[in-house]
């Protein structure tokens, strides 16, 4: 008998993600317990083998009305061995949600409709990959450009740093796109 991770309380009963993906579902919280090797099954199913993974970081810049299920920050406890869920972070123009796996028998935990949003985002055949370090650095990276294009439209208004974005695309993409930054820079130390 499998217990819901968010709501303990609560047994899960048998549902399905996607067609012959079977898991745990909780008639409560609507989440979902997705054991390791159904996952695994599911997953082999889906791939390629011979494809190399190419999973995509997710641009902040994405709108989606998807909004993050009220339990999302609570802690949680593997339904199978009781180990305590590490939590993985995707992050969203609207904010960030967390997707679980127990770091000892590899489940997977999807809050109602996170396995909706992996979907849409193409995440869903390659979970283990939010788990990486490669990916947190890559989430890391995201928002602190977010966080530098925010402060570029605090600082100058949307019309010229929508022009400033523009330009340093431009930029970037030229074999000689140096001589325009210290153009730049020469004529604003004036």
């Amino acid at each position: 008998m499998y217990q819901c991770p968010k709501e303990g309380e609560i047994e899960l009963q048998d549902g399905q993600l996607a067609p012959e993906l079977a898991v745990k579902a909780c008639p409560s919280c609507g989440g979902a317990w997705i054991p390791p090797e159904n996952y695994a099954d599911w997953q082999s199913s889906q791939i390629d083998p011979d494809e190399p993974i190419r999973v995509a970081v997710l641009p902040l810049s994405l709108s989606t009305p998807f909004q993050p299920a009220a339990l999302d920050n609570r802690a949680a406890l593997c339904p199978d061995c009781r180990s305590y869920l590490v939590r993985g972070r995707i992050t969203l123009q609207q904010g960030s949600f967390y997707v679980e796996r127990c770091p000892n028998c590899n489940g997977i935990w999807c809050d109602a409709g996170e396995w909706e949003m992996l979907h849409q985002l193409q995440l869903q055949t390659h979970i283990e990959y939010i788990f990486s370090a490669d990916w947190q650095a890559q989430v890391r990276e995201l928002e602190h450009t977010q966080r530098e294009r925010q402060a570029t439209v605090d600082k100058l208004g949307a019309d010229i740093a929508q022009r400033v974005f523009e330009l340093a695309d431009i930029l970037e993409q030229h074999p000689n796109g140096d001589f325009g930054v210290a153009y730049l820079m020469r004529r604003v130390d004036q």
